[in-house]
């Protein structure tokens, strides 16, 4: 009994100097985090980045205390909108290690590091730290590294990070180390072969004609390749990129299926209502057919189409395939394409599977957008909507289903309400459309606002809030040159009856003037490439004008 006692009396002293010391500890914790007696708070924040395998990863030193790290990136607004902040968060993630691989978000991307204890944030970055592969002057950065290690076939599939606004590269081969790095002009020492026919971040090329001028060294070949970005006028866009060598081997299997192009997206990727699929051209291809399935292929890289697929369509594009029909419910969805010879047969096997997801709470969302392709995103002439960096949706602050579809008029668009708005049925709809009845002759500014007028009739008749935006101007003369196709002459005034009828309505956001030239009569050129589809910054200039008047949105 007497044992018994002294063990309760030892356990109740062990319980007790156990909770001092977790009360003394937590007391401890608690003094230095909120009165930094240890001069936590003052300590900077040391980053870098480095590169592997095509990705950045950010890494900082460790702070001399148990720590958890929150990892915010940014994007830069344009600074058009007043009242707007300087950095839009887009992302944000934690980690107990002291390095973090960055997302390759296609545009400007900075970042912030925050050190959380127990009783809340200890220091935090003061700075924004930006993403290299990003940074100004633009220059494109290899995903793929083809060394002694890992060499390359002779056919290899070249891929870079794309450059914002690029329209097209140009692509150089070397035999050695160029004159100079990071220049705009072809080298004039080692120079083998170029091209100004690439339309997207990367390629497959046929390296075989080079081989005889390529030194061997330890028993591979190695040649050298650069890339810069052009603009529509076939202008720099920024410098050639680092010089990259290439490692090859005869040995190494050559790729026989098209590569999905997913190296730049957006964080928290969503693919549009309407889809669009793109991939990395394959050598040899007369067109691609993409199929789409609510399930995974029961066989990867095969050579024959799935049965039951719910959706296929052949294209003649070598990058791209726009799917004709919106995807609203909710679910799975998994799609892979494969190359066609002239003959219409499968040449090689069908690519890796790609999968998306549409969400539930795309029914009765807060906001949705309707219209053509500006609102269906893409720009830079070679970016579709699934380079969601060209979609105003991704600068809104608030989730969005982004209802646009490429090539509608305003009549176009007014057609599909009721099968593509009533089922999901958003509080609030924000309505862009006519751009391309602008352009076209055949269409009036009566009739594009008696169109207007109808989708808002259908909006307020639904218990929809209908939230219109100005018509930006276009660039006829940019428009020809990247279509070929002319505009009505009339197009200003057209658009001019038309603002003013938005500039009317009871809830409307007004984004004409931001657009125009010097001379005040078009679009400027810095906005879009094409004329008509504002690139990156300008759908930038779009979403801030949406989110700084969030007090129109019906809750």
């Amino acid at each position: 009994m007497n044992k018994l006692k002294s063990l309760h009396s030892l356990l109740l002293v062990f319980i007790t100097f156990t909770c001092m010391t977790c009360l003394f500890t937590t007391v401890c914790i608690y003094f230095t985090e909120k009165t930094d007696i240890l001069g936590l708070q003052n300590l900077p924040v040391e980053t870098k980045f480095t590169e592997k395998d095509g990705q950045m990863e950010l890494s900082w030193t460790p702070l001399p205390y148990p720590c958890i790290y929150k990892v915010e990136s940014f994007y830069k607004t344009t600074g058009m909108i007043e009242n707007e902040p300087e950095y839009v968060p887009i992302n944000s993630e934690y980690t107990t290690g002291s390095t973090y691989v960055v997302s390759t978000t296609a545009i400007p991307t900075y970042y912030k590091i925050s050190a959380y204890g127990i009783f809340g944030k200890v220091v935090a970055s003061h700075t924004y730290v930006e993403n290299p592969i990003y940074a100004y002057p633009f220059k494109p950065v290899s995903v793929f590294h083809y060394t002694a290690d890992k060499p390359a076939s002779v056919k290899p599939f070249i891929v870079w990070h794309s450059v914002p606004d690029a329209v097209l590269y140009e692509f150089e081969i070397l035999s050695g180390p160029p004159d100079k790095e990071n220049n705009v002009t072809l080298s004039t020492q080692n120079h083998i072969y170029s091209t100004q026919q690439v339309f997207t971040n990367g390629m497959q090329f046929d390296l075989t004609p080079y081989l005889d001028k390529a030194p061997v060294i330890n028993g591979y070949r190695h040649l050298y390749w650069r890339a810069r970005a052009m603009n529509l006028k076939k202008q720099p866009v920024g410098v050639f990129s680092d010089t990259e060598e290439i490692v090859i081997s005869e040995k190494v299997s050559i790729p026989n299926k098209p590569l999905l192009n997913k190296f730049d997206r957006m964080p928290n990727f969503q693919m549009p209502v309407y889809p669009v699929y793109h991939w990395i051209p394959m050598l040899g291809a007369a067109k691609y057919e993409v199929e789409l399935m609510t399930h995974p292929p029961k066989k990867e890289n095969n050579t024959e189409p799935t049965s039951d697929s719910a959706w296929r369509k052949a294209v003649d594009s070598s990058f791209a395939c726009y799917d004709e029909y919106a995807r609203p419910y909710a679910g799975d969805y998994y799609w892979r394409v494969r190359a066609l010879d002239e003959k219409g047969e499968t040449l090689g096997v069908y690519s890796d599977t790609d999968h998306f997801t549409v969400d539930a709470s795309i029914q009765r969302c807060l906001v949705a957008t309707f219209g053509d392709s500006i609102t269906h995103g893409g720009g830079a002439v070679s970016f579709s909507p699934a380079s969601l960096q060209y979609s105003y949706q991704s600068y809104i602050t608030v989730p969005v289903v982004n209802l646009g579809r490429s090539g509608d008029t305003s009549a176009t668009t007014l057609e599909r309400f009721e099968r593509d708005v009533l089922p999901i049925h958003p509080l609030n709809l924000i309505i862009m459309t006519g751009s391309n009845s602008l352009r076209d002759s055949g269409f009036t500014a009566e009739s594009i606002i008696s169109d207007l007028e109808k989708i808002r009739d259908k909006c307020e008749a639904n218990g929809i809030r209908p939230i219109f935006l100005t018509l930006p101007p276009i660039n006829p003369e940019n428009i020809l040159r990247a279509f070929r196709i002319p505009t009505d002459p009339n197009w200003h005034q057209k658009m001019s009856d038309v603002n003013a009828f938005v500039r009317k309505q009871r809830y409307y956001i007004d984004i004409e003037n931001y657009f125009y030239d010097s001379t005040h009569t078009m679009m400027d050129p810095r906005w879009a490439n094409d004329g008509l589809h504002p690139d990156i910054e300008g759908k930038m200039l779009i979403g801030e004008a949406i989110s700084i008047k969030q007090n129109l949105l019906k809750k």
